[in-house]
């Protein structure tokens, strides 16, 4: 049996337009890299040839990088959805609101994730960590990652054309 492109559903009021979701591959590349090094930093803390001080040091830094392996982990397991109404994550956060974004920046020299673009709304925003996926901090808002960056551009352009058509506004 075929599958055959269905027409939208018209009665989801917000039907996503793009998505950006990690990679299973990047997922495993990323959080083995990190659960690696917690590991590696928690055995020089229980090695013992280091000084008290630098154990206490490896253990937290082991500690820290496990942490934040568990909350990638968890991050990445989501993915972020762009709908008419702006951002939000898989799991219902709202990112952003589409009334709130003042400008979508993928330039090279703008401060973004990798494979990613930023966003800067026009109030600030409770800061928010979403590691390898998106994080917001202060009016700027990073989306991408461990997100493959066909997915970002196509995202960042549809935002952008979404901002145009509200707006009114190049």
């Amino acid at each position: 049996m075929s599958h055959q492109p269905t027409e939208p559903d018209q009665t989801d009021p917000d039907p996503v337009l793009a998505t950006a979701a990690a990679t299973m591959g990047r997922r495993v590349l990323g959080l083995g890299a990190l659960a690696l090094l917690g590991v590696l930093m928690i055995y020089l803390a229980f090695s013992g040839t280091t000084g008290m001080a630098t154990q206490i040091g490896f253990l937290v830094i082991g500690a820290g990088a496990l942490w934040l392996a568990e909350q990638m982990r968890q991050a990445t397991a989501q993915r972020v959805e762009l709908t008419r109404a702006g951002l939000r994550d898989s799991d219902g956060t709202v990112i952003a609101r589409l009334d709130e974004i003042e400008k979508v920046d993928r330039g090279i020299l703008a401060f973004k994730p990798s494979n990613g673009f930023v966003i800067k709304t026009k109030t600030r925003g409770r800061g928010r960590l979403r590691p390898g996926l998106w994080w917001r901090v202060g009016r700027m808002i990073g989306v991408g990652g461990m997100t493959p960056v066909r997915q970002t551009k196509l995202m960042a352009e549809l935002l952008a054309d979404l901002l145009v058509r509200e707006t009114g506004k190049d």
